[in-house]
């Protein structure tokens, strides 16, 4: 509620002497908390208030105002004083939980407030038992002046959240009949015949990364930025220097490969060294600190360093596994390298892409490495097949270089904090894959992600996209001409191809077209391995639509409150009605596709006039939860609660509301949601709140996280994000003002 002044009273062990000074008489009625605190107390006595004629109307016990208990040893009373008895006349008093005995009233004087001031000194309560015990109760006081205004706002907000839903008779998943032909909802709500009318631009950081060749998009040389060189030429070699380790040389035996730890401890010494620490419960990143019992940490402190700078921006499970495997598990295995093997046009680069989206969005630093663009970056782009035969000694010389500087730029980047790094280049044979071991022996754990294509189909539409899109054929003007090239070059591959069978790995075999497939794990544990192999079991090639957009006009935006669950205005209702005739005329075709919504009722409501799809209702598509401010105005939260607004105004990604949520919290609980929208194979139309979409968003935009609480997501406006082969393409079409 709103103060315009506030006087606070506390009855300590050794009391207190009062200020002199009161609450401004004018500008508001006094609102008044009372609390009552002891650690000690018998479960069968109830604290109670009792008082002049204001207060509860009669100093009879029987009457008194029973305390609501507000933790296990704290209990409390508030009520607003009428402005003609702002002098009350009170005592606490015990009652038994049971009838049979006697009340117990507190020792001493009467305690008189009056116009918020306590008169006298602050003390404890003293009750005494029959057998002489004297229980004691620390006391808080607490006055405010609070204008009728703010007491009606937040009267008003009560009843709100508290009114039945509107939708309270709709089931968690409905169906309802197709709607029949040339029906239309409104003539107010009827949309011109082409859709194209409604785009609009979208922002310059859109999601359409489908229109860059996506190994483009990869990590660049550090030779080139360190140097500062320009990456729209190629480096010189002495700019490019590597020294490559032995490929022939066989790493650590045969069969599954194990990582040595440089430097770590025995279990006893483990144990001992984290016995100063403990997590901060703050939100974000886990931090580690020291604890105040122990003045200095053991003698590794740089692994708690690295620890520290390792761990992912991220809430709940991620954080918590991140804290256990990277506390207790070797070094390097605190950086995780995903090493792509494959023929070509097996749809390696895409899969990285993907999968560092997915990591970034939940909070890994994650970066992706493509080979192939070190390799042009150096030797040009003008390379033909005869480059990639296994029998050019100078060809296998020259890719391997670029390989390892590739794979020295990752381990040099997680040794600067980095923790996932992708590795993409066909890395098809065990020379190769030695090679790499031996370089992250003690810097990274390295899991091989092996993606095998049998479709003979979809490895032909690969190669097409490749010599339309790939940098390697940019100025080969005869298509046919690079299409051979290119089929030379995959022969020369296939006829040195070994398949992996050694240390951690994922196979994926003809996983991306989404029907069926299968995926093969060996030596995969670890909670962020484990989800790296669940997000690719749901993950195809499959082109679909996704459709976000928020609810329509809520009574609560009308009101400019935070949060609720109102219903939606008639400006919404209208909105409601155009989104059900665009869904119509976007998908008619699409008879698979489904509508999704939050638990809130402005969602439901918005999707109710869509007919024809099925619809259902996700909790974890919930608006995020405001906790104590919900229903307040951001005008009132900083009027009221300065300290939080400023919190929040400072970090919006990690600020979490008192008994809420912060935009970590709801990525977490959108994962299912993302790898739901990943597996399906149809279009998916998501009706939810602008916190929720940012983050879905953000997703297939690939935006940092600290950008999620400042993404535009406009009402009335319907973002198609079209996922595909080529990557993520973004449309935008604004129906209404």
């Amino acid at each position: 509620m709103g103060t315009g002044a506030s006087r606070n009273a506390e009855g300590g062990s050794h009391g207190g002497e009062e200020r002199e000074e009161s609450l401004d008489q004018s500008g508001g009625q006094l609102y008044v908390s009372l609390k009552m605190e002891n650690y000690k107390k018998k479960g069968d006595l109830i604290p109670h208030v009792y008082g002049s004629a204001p207060l509860i109307g009669s100093w009879d016990s029987s009457k008194a105002l029973p305390m609501e208990r507000e933790s296990a040893s704290r209990w409390e009373l508030s009520f607003v004083v009428p402005p003609n008895h702002e002098t009350l006349d009170f005592k606490f008093l015990l009652k038994p939980k049971y009838g049979y005995m006697p009340c117990i009233v507190e020792e001493g004087p009467n305690r008189i407030l009056r116009g918020g001031t306590l008169q006298g000194d602050a003390r404890l309560a003293l009750f005494k038992l029959d057998n002489e015990e004297v229980l004691e109760y620390r006391v808080l006081i607490k006055a405010d002046r609070v204008s009728p205004f703010d007491l009606a706002a937040s009267w008003r907000a009560y009843q709100e959240n508290f009114r039945p839903s509107t939708v309270r008779g709709i089931p968690d998943v409905s169906i309802d009949a197709a709607p029949e032909a040339g029906r239309e909802n409104g003539s107010s709500a009827s949309l011109e015949l082409d859709l194209e009318h409604y785009v609009v631009p979208a922002p310059s950081t859109s999601a359409n990364s489908g229109q860059v060749y996506a190994a483009n998009l990869a990590e660049n040389p550090r030779s080139l930025t360190f140097a500062g060189v320009s990456v729209d030429r190629p480096a010189t070699i002495k700019e490019m220097e590597v020294v490559i380790p032995d490929p022939s040389k066989v790493y650590s035996g045969s069969g599954m490969v194990e990582s040595k730890s440089v430097g770590t401890f025995s279990p006893l010494q483990k144990q001992d060294s984290h016995r100063g620490l403990f997590v901060d419960r703050g939100v974000g990143s886990p931090r580690l600190v020291k604890s105040a019992s122990q003045s200095t940490f053991s003698f590794d402190l740089k692994l708690d360093t690295e620890t520290k700078n390792s761990m992912p921006a991220a809430a709940g499970a991620v954080a918590a596994a991140a804290v256990a495997d990277q506390m207790l598990g070797p070094k390097e295995d605190r950086h995780l390298a995903i090493v792509l093997v494959g023929l070509p046009a097996r749809g390696k680069t895409f899969t990285a892409v993907k999968l560092t989206r997915y990591l970034r969005w939940l909070g890994h630093d994650t970066k992706h490495f493509n080979v192939g663009k070190y390799r042009r970056l150096k030797h040009g782009t003008n390379q033909s097949a005869d480059f990639f035969r296994a029998d050019n000694p100078e060809g296998m010389e020259a890719r391997n270089e670029v390989a390892a500087l590739a794979m020295e730029d990752m381990i040099a980047w997680m040794q600067e904090g980095g923790q996932v790094g992708i590795f993409d280049a066909t890395n098809s044979s065990r020379g190769r894959r030695n090679m790499l071991m031996k370089m992250a022996e003690g810097n990274c754990k390295i899991i091989f992600l092996e993606t095998i294509c049998n479709d003979e189909r979809i490895i032909e539409r690969n190669i097409r996209l490749k010599i339309q899109q790939s940098p390697d054929y940019a100025e080969e003007p005869d298509f046919e001409a690079g299409l051979r090239d290119f089929r030379t070059r995959l022969a020369n591959y296939e006829k040195v191809y070994e398949p992996v069978e050694e240390g951690s790995y994922i196979k994926m075999i003809d996983m991306v077209s989404g029907h069926g497939g299968q995926i093969q794990v060996n030596n995969i544990s670890g909670y962020l391995p484990g989800r790296i192999v669940f997000f690719l079991v749901n993950t195809h090639l499959t082109p679909r639509p996704i459709l976000l957009t928020r609810h329509g006009e809520s009574m609560y935006n009308v009101r400019g409150r935070i949060g609720g669950d109102s219903v939606i205005s008639d400006t919404g209702e209208l909105y409601a009605k155009k989104l059900a005739n665009f869904v119509e005329k976007r998908l008619k075709s699409e008879r698979a596709a489904s509508i999704w919504t939050s638990t809130l009722q402005r969602t439901i409501l918005t999707a109710s006039p869509i007919t024809g799809f099925p619809k259902i209702q996700w909790r974890a598509l919930d608006e995020i939860n405001a906790g104590v401010c919900d229903g307040m105005t951001y005008e009132e939260i900083k009027k009221n609660m300065p300290e939080e607004y400023e919190s929040r105004k400072k970090d919006k990604l990690r600020y979490r509301y008192p008994r809420g949520e912060s935009y970590l919290d709801v990525i977490q609980r959108l994962e299912p949601v993302i790898i739901e929208l990943e597996r399906q194979r149809a279009p998916v139309v998501v009706i939810s709140h602008q916190a929720v979409l940012r983050a879905l968003y953000a997703y297939f935009a690939d935006r940092p996280l600290k950008e999620i609480p400042h993404i535009e997501v406009p009402l009335h406006t319907i973002i198609e994000i079209q996922m595909g082969v080529t990557g993520v393409q973004e449309k935008r079409y604004k129906l209404m003002d």
